[in-house]
C-alpha cells in the first residue's frame, strides 16, 4: 500500500508539471513571444481559462503527501522553510500579476506586472526544478528526520548542503529550458499568425538548451546520488522512462520541423512525465535521501502512515479523481482550439 500511494503522489506531481509546466513556460516567453498588447493579451488567453485550475494539482499533491507520507511532509516544510515562503510569494505573485495587469489602463501600470508575471513564472520554475535537484541529491536528515538547509553554504552537494548549489542549479535550469520549450509549444498550439511564428522559433532555440542540460543533469545525478546507478543496476526495467524521455526530446525536434505544434506539445509532456518518473525511480525506495548519512533516510515504509490509513483514504481518493478527471476533460475541451481577442476578458 506504501508503494500504491508512493506512486499516486508521484502521479499528481507530474499531472502538476505537465499541466501548470505550459502556463509557467508562457509567462517566461510572454515578454518575448509576444511584441503588443493585442499578442500579450493572446498569450494571457491561452492560460486564462485553466491556470488556477492547474495549480489545483500542486495544491493537491501536498494534501496527499500529508496524508500518505506525514513524516516526509513535516521534514520537508520545515527544513524547506526559507524556499517554500519564496515559491508562496512567487505563486502569489503571479496569480495576481495575471488579475491585475488590466484593472488600470496606464502605460507604467500594465508593463509593470507584465513584468511580475515573467519574472515570477521564470523564478518559480527554477525554485521547482532546484526543489527536485535537492530531492535528488538529498538533504542532511538527522537521526529525527530533522534538518534545515540555508539558501546556500560552499555551493558544493555534498556535507552540509544549501537549498542551491552547482548541481541543483542545474537542475533548475534544465527545468527553465523544459518548460520553456512547453510553454513555446502550448503558445503555439494555441495561436496564429506572427505570435505563432515566434513561439515556434523560441520553443526550437530554447529545445538546444534542454538537450545539452538533460544530458548533463543525467549524468551528474548518477555521480551525486550513488543510490541511482545501484537502482538502476539492479532494475534494469528503468531505463524504459528514459528512453521514453528520449523519444520524447527527439519527437518535440521532429514535431517543430514539421510544424506540428499539437505533436510537439503531446512529445514535451511525454519528455516531461518520463523524466520525472525516471527520478523517482531511481530514488525509491527512498523518498528523501540522507546526504550525510544514508541510514537517516525517509523511505516509503518509514515515512508512510498506517496501512488502514492509507487503505480507507484509497477509497476516497478514486472517486475524488474521477470528478476531477471529468472537470479537466470537460474544460480543456470547452476552451479547445486557437485563441481570438474578445472585448471581455484578458
Amino acid at each position: 500500500m506504501e508503494t500504491l500511494w508512493f506512486c499516486l503522489v508521484a502521479f499528481m506531481i507530474a499531472m502538476y508539471f505537465v499541466l501548470d509546466g505550459f502556463d509557467l513556460g508562457a509567462g517566461v516567453l510572454h515578454l518575448f513571444a509576444a511584441r503588443t498588447e493585442e499578442e500579450r493579451r493572446i498569450v494571457l488567453r491561452t492560460v486564462g481559462p485553466v491556470w488556477d485550475g492547474n495549480e489545483v494539482w500542486l495544491l493537491a499533491g501536498g494534501g496527499v503527501l500529508y496524508l500518505a507520507f506525514p513524516t516526509l511532509y513535516a521534514a520537508g516544510f520545515s527544513g524547506f522553510y526559507l524556499p517554500l515562503m519564496v515559491v508562496l510569494w512567487l505563486l502569489i505573485l503571479r496569480a495576481i500579476a495575471i488579475e491585475f495587469r488590466n484593472h488600470v489602463n496606464s502605460r507604467a501600470w500594465i508593463p509593470f506586472w507584465d513584468v511580475i508575471f515573467a519574472c515570477a513564472s521564470t523564478l518559480l520554475i527554477i525554485f521547482f526544478g532546484a526543489a527536485l535537484g535537492n530531492v535528488v541529491r538529498g538533504v542532511p536528515l538527522d537521526e529525527s528526520a530533522r534538518f534545515f538547509e540555508p539558501l546556500w553554504t560552499s555551493f558544493l552537494p555534498e556535507g552540509n548542503t544549501g537549498i542551491l548549489d552547482w548541481y541543483t542549479v542545474l537542475t533548475g535550469l534544465t527545468a527553465l529550458f523544459t518548460l520553456t520549450v512547453h510553454g513555446a509549444a502550448w503558445i503555439a498550439l494555441k495561436t496564429e499568425g506572427d505570435l505563432q511564428a515566434r513561439a515556434r522559433n523560441l520553443g526550437k532555440g530554447a529545445w538546444w538548451g534542454m538537450l545539452l542540460l538533460a544530458v548533463a543533469v543525467s549524468f551528474f545525478s548518477f555521480r551525486v546520488q550513488p543510490h541511482i546507478p545501484d537502482r538502476v543496476m539492479a532494475e534494469p526495467w528503468i531505463f524504459l522512462f528514459p528512453a521514453l524521455a528520449l523519444i520524447g526530446l527527439f519527437g518535440i525536434r521532429v514535431a517543430h520541423g514539421k510544424a506540428n505544434d499539437r505533436s510537439a506539445f503531446l512529445f514535451s509532456c511525454l519528455f516531461i512525465i518520463s523524466m520525472l518518473l525516471t527520478a523517482v525511480l531511481s530514488l525509491y525506495p527512498m523518498v528523501l535521501p540522507a546526504v550525510t548519512d544514508p541510514a537517516n533516510s525517509l523511505t516509503v515504509e518509514n515515512a508512510a502512515t498506517s496501512s488502514y490509513a492509507l487503505t480507507t483514504a484509497l477509497k476516497w481518493w478514486i472517486p475524488g479523481m474521477v470528478l476531477v478527471g471529468f472537470y479537466f476533460f470537460y474544460t480543456y475541451r470547452k476552451f479547445a482550439g486557437k485563441v481570438r481577442l474578445e472585448e471581455e476578458g484578458y
